[in-house]
Formats: C-alpha cells, sequence, structure tokens
C-alpha cells in the first residue's frame, strides 16, 4: 500500500499531521508519540516576536467541542529556530510551520527568515488574524487583503506555501481560489469558527476574550462540506480539518476532496490519536483492497 501524498511539492509518507496550536512543537508530545510516523508536524503558530496572547481564562468546553481564545501566544520564530527546531531535525518527518502577522509587512518577513532557516520543509500561513493595515479586519475575510498577502509571502519563499483559510466567510471557495491565484501551493481547512459562551449564574462570557474559536466534532460537518466546495472550485491540494477523532473521520475528508488531514482537538483527549488514525486508515485499505491512498481523494458520489 502507498499512503505517500504530495502537498504542493512536499512528498509525506503518509496524509495524517498534527493541527497547528494543538501539539505544541513537537516535543511535547514526543512521550506519547513516534514523531517519525507521521506525515508532518505542524508547529503552533508563530510570529516574529513572542506574544503572551489573551488573559485567562482561555477555554471553555462545549458540548461535542471547545472554544479557546488563547490569542496566539508564541515564544517567537528566534526562540523556535534556537530552541525548539533542533529537537524536531532528529525525526525523519517533514516539519512545516504555521505562521501570522499583524501586517503584510510581518507576515513577509517572517516567511523570509523561517525560508532561510534548515530544518523546515514547508509554511503554513495563518490569515485568520487581524490586520493593522487594514482597519483590523481579518486577513482570510476579505479578498483583496488576502490576495495582497499571500502575494507578498509568495515572493518571500520557495517553501511548498499552504495558506490557511478562515471558515468565517460567505464563500470559502472563492477565498481558497483567491489564495491559490496570489501563489498558495495548497489551502489547509477549516480553522475555528468563531463562537461564545456565557455563565448563566455571573451572566458574564465564560472567556476573557468573549469570543473565541470553536473546534472538535461539534465543526466537522460544516468543515467537511467546505472541503468538499473547494475541491469541487480548484484542484491545488487540501488539508483537511476539524474535528477529526478517528480514522473513520479523517477518511471522511479525504472522500471529500482532501489529500491530507490534520488532527487538532483529539489531541488534547488522546494524545495518541494521530498514530491511531495512521494505523485506521491502514487497517481501511486493507479492508476495502485500496493500493493508494491518494485514489480516495474526492471520490464521494453526490448525485
Amino acid at each position: 500500500m502507498n499512503l505517500e501524498v504530495n502537498i504542493g511539492g512536499l512528498k509525506l509518507k503518509n496524509p495524517v499531521m498534527t493541527a497547528s496550536g494543538t501539539f505544541g512543537y513537537g516535543e511535547e508530545y514526543a512521550e506519547f508519540v513516534d514523531l517519525n510516523r507521521l506525515g508532518a508536524v505542524v508547529v503552533k503558530g508563530l510570529s516574529l516576536k513572542p506574544k503572551e496572547g489573551n488573559p485567562p481564562p482561555r477555554l471553555v468546553e462545549t458540548a461535542s467541542g471547545m472554544l479557546n481564545a488563547i490569542g496566539l501566544q508564541n515564544i517567537g520564530i528566534e526562540r523556535f529556530i534556537g530552541e525548539k527546531l533542533p529537537f524536531l531535525r532528529r525525526f525523519d518527518t517533514a516539519v512545516i510551520v504555521n505562521f501570522f502577522g499583524d501586517s503584510v509587512d510581518e507576515y513577509a518577513e517572517a516567511a523570509e527568515r523561517l525560508s532561510a532557516t534548515e530544518g523546515i520543509h514547508g509554511l503554513e500561513m495563518n490569515i485568520s488574524c487581524p490586520n493593522k493595515q487594514a482597519g483590523w479586519c481579518i486577513f482570510g475575510t476579505d479578498p483583496k487583503v488576502t490576495m495582497r498577502v499571500v502575494g507578498a509571502v509568495r515572493k518571500k519563499t520557495a517553501l511548498p506555501l499552504i495558506v490557511k483559510l478562515s471558515p468565517n466567510v460567505t464563500d470559502i471557495s472563492l477565498m481558497a481560489r483567491v489564495a491559490m491565484e496570489a501563489g498558495a501551493d495548497a489551502v489547509s481547512l477549516i480553522n475555528t469558527i468563531t463562537g461564545m459562551a456565557i455563565d448563566i449564574k455571573t451572566r458574564r462570557p465564560r472567556l476573557a476574550n468573549i469570543t473565541g474559536g470553536l473546534s472538535g466534532p461539534a465543526v466537522k460537518p460544516i468543515a467537511v462540506r467546505m472541503v468538499y466546495e473547494v475541491y469541487r472550485s480548484l484542484k491545488i491540494p487540501i488539508i483537511g480539518m476539524g474535528g477529526i477523532m478517528n480514522a473513520g473521520d479523517a477518511i471522511e475528508f479525504l472522500i471529500a476532496g482532501a489529500s491530507a488531514v490534520a488532527v487538532g482537538t483529539a489531541n488534547f483527549v488522546n494524545p495518541r490519536a494521530t498514530t491511531e488514525i495512521i494505523d485506521g486508515i491502514i487497517d481501511y485499505m486493507e479492508k476495502e483492497g485500496i493500493g493508494d491512498i491518494g485514489s480516495i481523494t474526492g471520490t464521494v458520489h453526490a448525485g
């Protein structure tokens, strides 16, 4: 059986990777997961300078999921390169760095710095961040801003470039096409969906930030639908994510149109979720007589 997939020129040994923000910088899970087995490790989102994030409380459990308002807390690119990347270089697994910025210039500078660093195999740019240059709109919800920021990053890197899309849009297929036209080699979707929870005794929001990002099984049907829609409108690879808890969930995303999947919230529930999902995919391929995992991408019988 062939589990290898190609994501915009980046060859992975299998289609299972970690979702940014749920797996730390890799080392935190190494006690539970053989990192050599993963298709890729996608590290926690990085910015040019360290970021403290939002005040607590920052996490709230919800029905079939959770809300988070971490605020993209991270150690910054330079500390990551000096302190965290050496550990990841020990493994025969692709390292994809998720990164973000508060402006187009910051995105471009971050991409340039990361691209000059040995041991980084791909970049995932998070465009669900506030944009100071556009009145604090969201990069990923304005097609013109998306075109500009992805284009700026594309000029600064020759690494495979994945654009992580926001689901908080009217037409995610449009945003995916814009990202592709601006130079993206692949897209990943979905990021979290904006939500809110209220304490009925105090009548105050449960998150200090008031709103947060909803993830987990609650968002999976929306994520599968969006992957299906994007696959039908463009043919660059898609990394599907959103509520993947087991191999069946992962395979559902592949059938909908994803070439690979990222496991997120499941890592908090079961630290070994990623490798168990890989085993489950292998078992599915054996039972179904599938020789190449890529052969099931986009094979949903709809209509």
